[in-house]
């Protein structure tokens, strides 16, 4: 059986993408998680062999959680259900480790296609997806503006509050920093972004898919 987990910050989402695994004889749901963060805490306690992932979620992104399972050493393999479908973040989201790409208007089938694929170490693409990304992946890193290297993870995590307005404070107390580093971790991120200010930051960091609207 393929041990699965699904993580999506829309409740209706998860919960339909959880009706369409446990229907499949050859899967099994393990777990759910409604962002990132959430995601990796339950993964350090239950075992998963693919992890069905939303990208724009709210603490920790999908982008974010895939480091964050390469840097605990999870196996877990990892297929991406987003509604985006643009370069930047396909590339991104294939950097990471992801083995699977599908948009939310993906066919049950599709879906579960790509959990088999990834399960056996392949990687599945919608077709929806342009071809280009596939075609210039191989060399798509050979530049040197990749903005999302320019981060740290825990970078990542801060900029993300703070676009969903946090203070300082209250990003204190989700990620257990004081006030004074997030502020140095801001100043931080606006000076390797070249950023002039908070509204600055956030622009660029839309612009270049480090965070998400709320969709």
């Amino acid at each position: 059986m393929i041990r699965v987990m699904v993580v999506d910050d829309h409740n209706l989402v998860r919960q339909g993408i959880e009706a369409i695994l446990e229907k499949a004889h050859d899967m099994e749901l393990v777990g759910s998680a409604e962002d990132g963060q959430q995601a990796l805490d339950v993964m350090a306690r239950v075992p998963a062999d693919v992890v069905v992932a939303d990208i724009a979620m709210p603490r920790l992104n999908g982008i974010q959680m895939m480091r964050g399972m390469a840097k605990s050493g999870s196996q877990a393999r990892v297929v991406i259900l987003s509604m985006y479908s643009d370069e930047t973040l396909v590339r991104q989201a294939l950097k990471c480790g992801a083995c699977g790409y599908l948009l939310k208007s993906s066919v049950t089938e599709e879906l579960l296609l790509a959990v088999r694929a990834a399960y056996r170490g392949k990687v599945y693409i919608s077709p929806e997806v342009s071809r280009a990304v596939l075609d210039d992946f191989p060399t798509a890193s050979s530049g040197g503006s990749n903005f999302a290297e320019r981060l740290t993870s825990r970078e990542g995590q801060v900029l993300q509050l703070v676009a969903e307005g946090h203070s300082n404070t209250e990003i204190g107390n989700i990620l257990s920093l004081s006030a004074k580093t997030v502020e140095k971790h801001r100043a931080t991120m606006m000076k390797k972004l070249g950023a002039s200010d908070l509204p600055s930051l956030i622009r660029i960091a839309m612009k270049h898919r480090l965070i998400f609207p709320e969709d």
